[in-house]
């Protein structure tokens, strides 16, 4: 085989390990996106149910005492 076969042969897998890593990193940054999005998305529907529900509460009480007042 010649020299320069097996040298090409060389830094080409070289460069192929490097476009490798490359792609890794740039899939693993993605997951890294989506991750920190769906932990956002989760944080955000959690204060939205939070506020509903002292919403919902409050409404509660207030045709409760009124309730109550009417009675008497």
């Amino acid at each position: 085989m010649p020299t320069w076969v097996r040298a090409a042969a060389g830094w080409g897998s070289i460069l192929v390990l490097i476009a490798l890593v490359i792609a890794l990193v740039k899939q693993l940054i993605a997951f890294i996106g989506f991750l920190t999005f769906a932990i956002k998305a989760i944080i955000v529907l959690a204060f939205i149910i939070v506020i509903v529900g002292v919403g919902f509460l409050a409404f509660r009480s207030f045709t409760s005492n009124r309730q109550s007042k009417d009675k008497s």
